[in-house]
């Protein structure tokens, strides 16, 4: 087997792939309107962290006192960025070079999290990994040893003054040529023995690409998980189809998911070059909505593809970034409204301290016009900032609200910001509504089911229904509606649930929750299992691929064999998550030791580097020990 390509190889090569490039405005847009979108502070999603980058005085040049006031300041021609990300240096003699920077983003409010590369020398063993003969990985006997100087860093961080809010164990583990590499399974070992010892929050596993392969062992290992603190994640190359992560959202509850690196759309470009700074804008709209993404943060904050240019001037993408970070401010919610009313026109909405704010980027040619509808708020006045190509952060009068709606013409290939100042409707309203009806259930599937209640009462008016699931004397959030019907998803095939439904009115008034229903789902398919596959980035004449196995069966899968075939003489060269074996086109891929199980509802990510001719064809069936799989 060939080993993996260089990081800097595997950037320069995934370059070129769609998935990176900015969208095209779509020449036929116009400004017609379109429907309304209904922004629903009631219907809550992710707590929002906040927004940052990546100071590294050792590789970059620390910033000047001027460049972090622009920063980490929120006022006028400042970014406003409330998370800073530092190196953890193996060397602690060159650790005081983190601090100035780190001391005044604190004071300017910020949070301060910090990556390693590398451990200490001594902690370090070389291996031969495929062609590269010097690999390194920390030696099985320094783990604890390890441990201590990732808390010793912390300790130093603290002495000085910033109190750090979490340390992840390793930078991009899993595409580490020029550093440390660690296999999940390490991490798992690592998390489960030693990471307990720190005193901070800890972050894993910083993949390159958001790998699942990397990060799905540590959901799946209950001691990893429980010292897990904030599963983090890298985005160079990845599609948005690969953003969501629905076994994080199955069994991360507790948890924070940070996206803690990427650089957009590529390193090669100047930042101010326009519209191509407004492909940043899609990128976090995309990391804030589809992942559900808590926190973003750039690489370099200074850089001449960066948020900030050299001369210490905030950049078209740092524009487009502060369009978030200036107002999006930590402890907001990500809040319910359509994210994608009209052709390349992306919507989302946070709320927090009595205001809504929402960001639209419109990347059509043409202006469009927008309506907003505020739910269940009373809104008093709408201010709003723009970035396009002869504007940067500038403040627009208006638009005028009416009845909580108001209706704003999105300049042609923007991004814009609404900042509306709320309050409740029913300022003075103390009563509960009623407790709703017992929930009944209906269109019950292997991973979903539809409740349904009787209505609650209220003396002004219920605005919605939360769904709860009920395990003994915990409640996890399974939905929210503004109706006396929700359908809850992502269950797990041949599993019992039991769920309850509380009401809630405009004054934020909750109801006591309702009786319980329990409802098993159905079976899963014959094999009990289902398949993803997916080509997560490609180059000429190679391809890196992605298949996700879950297990949709009443039983564990032990010792698994995944078999399916290639049609277009496609050769697998480099797998991890699995091992392979291929004759002709039919491939066998049998676990690797970490991964030998996959539990009821559990999951296995495993990735692949392969050569391809000229075409590509996905595999069309996929078989699990003798069982077929459902296409997923």
């Amino acid at each position: 087997m060939t080993s993996f390509p260089s990081r800097r190889a595997v950037l320069t090569a995934i370059g070129a792939v769609p998935v990176l490039a900015v969208a095209m405005p779509s020449p036929s847009a116009t400004a017609a309107a379109a429907a309304a979108v209904v922004v629903d502070p009631s219907v809550r999603r992710q707590t929002i962290r906040g927004f940052g980058g990546m100071n590294h005085p050792a590789w970059a040049g620390d910033l000047t006192a001027a460049q972090r006031d622009t920063a980490f300041g929120n006022g006028t021609g400042q970014l406003g960025f409330s998370i800073l990300r530092i190196h953890v240096d193996e060397n602690r003699a060159n650790w005081s070079a983190e601090v100035a920077t780190a001391q005044r983003a604190i004071a300017h409010g910020a949070i301060v999290f910090a990556s390693p590369w590398n451990p200490p020398a001594g902690m370090v063993e070389t291996f031969t990994r495929g062609s590269q003969t010097n690999a390194k990985r920390l030696r099985r006997d320094s783990y604890a040893a390890y441990a201590q100087h990732l808390n010793d860093f912390t300790q130093f961080m603290k002495n000085n003054g910033v109190d750090l809010y979490a340390i992840s164990i390793q930078n991009e583990p899993d595409y580490a040529h020029d550093w440390t590499w660690w296999t999940a399974g390490e991490i798992v070992t690592f998390l489960r023995n030693n990471a307990g010892s720190i005193s901070t929050r800890i972050i894993a596993p910083e993949s390159f690409q958001y790998v699942k392969s990397m990060s799905d062992p540590l959901l799946n290992d209950a001691g990893a998980l429980a010292n897990l603190d904030i599963l983090g994640a890298h985005l160079y190359g990845t599609p948005f189809s690969n953003f969501p992560y629905p076994l994080f959202k199955q069994k991360g509850q507790g948890k924070e998911l940070w996206m803690t690196e990427v650089y957009y759309p590529n390193s090669t470009d100047s930042a101010d070059l326009w519209p191509a700074a407004l492909g940043v804008g899609e990128h976090m709209h995309r990391a804030m909505v589809d992942a559900e993404f808590q926190a973003y943060v750039w690489w370099y904050i200074r850089r001449s593809y960066g948020p900030m240019r050299e001369d210490g001037k905030i950049s078209k993408r740092g524009a487009v970034m502060a369009h978030f970070s200036k107002f999006v401010r930590p402890g907001y919610v990500r809040i319910d409204a359509a994210s994608n009313p009209q052709t390349n026109v992306y919507v989302s909405a946070y709320t927090g301290n009595s205001t809504v704010v929402i960001v639209v980027v419109n990347k059509n040619s043409a202006a469009v016009s927008q309506q907003f509808v505020l739910a269940n708020t009373a809104s008093a006045a709408v201010s709003s900032w723009v970035t396009d190509a002869s504007r940067t952060l500038t403040p627009l009068s208006g638009p005028g609200v009416s009845n909580g709606s108001f209706t704003a013409t999105v300049p042609a290939q923007s991004v814009t910001t609404f900042v509306v100042t709320v309050g409740s409707s029913n300022g003075t309203d103390t009563q509960a509504p009623g407790t709703p009806g017992l929930p009944t259930a209906a269109g019950v599937t292997s991973t979903s089911v539809t409740l349904s209640w009787t209505a609650s009462t209220d003396n002004v008016g219920v605005i919605g229904y939360d769904v709860v699931r009920v395990s003994g004397g915990t409640e996890t959030p399974a939905g929210s509606s503004a109706t006396a019907q929700a359908t809850v998803t992502g269950l797990t095939a041949g599993t019992a649930y039991t769920f309850a439904v509380y009401a809630r009115d405009a004054a934020g008034n909750r109801s006591a929750r309702s009786s319980t229903v329990t409802v098993t789902t159905t079976a899963g398919p014959t094999g009990g299992c289902g398949v993803g596959y997916q080509v997560v980035g490609s180059w000429s004449g190679g391809f890196q691929g992605e298949l996700v196995i879950h297990n949709t069966g009443s039983a564990a899968l032990n010792d698994w064999t995944l078999s399916f075939s290639f049609t277009a003489g496609q050769t697998i060269t480099q797998m991890w998550g699995g091992t392979p074996t291929q004759k002709g086109g039919a491939v066998n891929v049998v676990p690797v030791d970490y991964n030998r199980s996959i539990p009821v509802g559990g999951s296995v990510t495993i990735g692949f580097i392969a050569g391809q001719g000229g075409t590509n064809p996905a595999p069309t069936t996929f078989v699990l020990n003798g069982g077929t799989c459902a296409n997923e």
